[in-house]
């Protein structure tokens, strides 16, 4: 078989991933003689790296993540309390596996965001479906789901995701009916899926928030125990960005 009709079988079958490898696995192969087999082995694993890639970036977009870092571009040379052993927990996803909630609790600065979005993106690449926004934005999203007669196909996408992730929880006091929203979306989500929040606020102080204390104390229940809890403290990212940059000048 000739390498056009290989490619023009190839592109009927829309083996995309064997088609962007061929000529570069044909020219290896020649050269380090491979067998058959060796071949077809490696065009296949071409392929099946092609197609997961390209799952990865599909669930990386309906993420919605408003950056994309990496644990590998986590900065430790601010004083934060954060450990490494800390980061190798969030990053192993055993969370996930275990369906446990994760609370970042930290002031403005130490990073939470950062985290939470690399959690999320790391997440995606391991197979997992995952919703990023800010807690402020899924209130508002509530919303406009009631006044649109949407609610329930809201409620149902906030269900469905392996992790979902909400930043910066507590920035206002909830209504009740927020407050049960909250509630639900927790108990939706407890047998089987994790709900990442990132909050300045500790748990304890969570029912100044929230306000009704019957619903507090419910959603107090199912993190106080249940969720991988890291609190971080000491030196913002932007004072040491700042720092740096100043220090960058200075030598200049």
């Amino acid at each position: 078989m000739s390498t056009a009709v290989a490619r023009n079988l190839m592109a009927e079958m829309k083996l995309l991933g064997m088609i962007e490898s061929f000529d570069r696995l044909v020219t290896e192969a020649t050269r380090e003689q491979w067998s058959c087999t060796d071949f077809l082995d490696a065009i296949l694993q071409a392929e099946n790296d092609f197609r997961s890639e390209r799952k990865t970036k599909r669930r990386i977009k309906a993420a919605k993540f408003a950056l994309r870092p990496s644990f590998e571009d986590f900065d430790f040379t601010a004083n934060r309390s954060i450990t490494k052993t800390q980061i190798k927990d969030l990053y192993s996803l055993h969370w996930l596996a275990d369906a446990r909630p994760v609370l970042l609790i930290g002031q403005t600065g130490v990073g939470k965001t950062f985290l939470a979005q690399a959690l999320g993106l790391h997440a995606c690449a391991k197979g997992k479906a995952v919703l990023y926004m800010t807690f402020t934005t899924w209130l508002e999203n509530l919303a406009l789901a009631r006044s649109a007669g949407t609610y329930l196909k809201f409620r149902d996408k906030c269900a469905k995701p392996d992790a979902i992730i909400l930043d910066d929880f507590g920035m206002r006091k909830l209504t009740a009916t927020e407050a049960q929203d909250l509630c639900e979306l927790l108990e939706e989500r407890s047998i089987d899926k994790s709900t990442v929040f990132t909050t300045q606020l500790p748990l304890d102080h969570w029912a100044e928030v929230i306000g009704d204390p019957v619903i507090a104390d419910a959603v107090r229940d199912r993190l106080e125990h249940a969720a991988l809890t890291i609190t971080i403290t000491g030196e913002s990212y932007r004072g040491v960005k700042a720092r740096k940059l100043a220090a960058k000048k200075k030598a200049e």
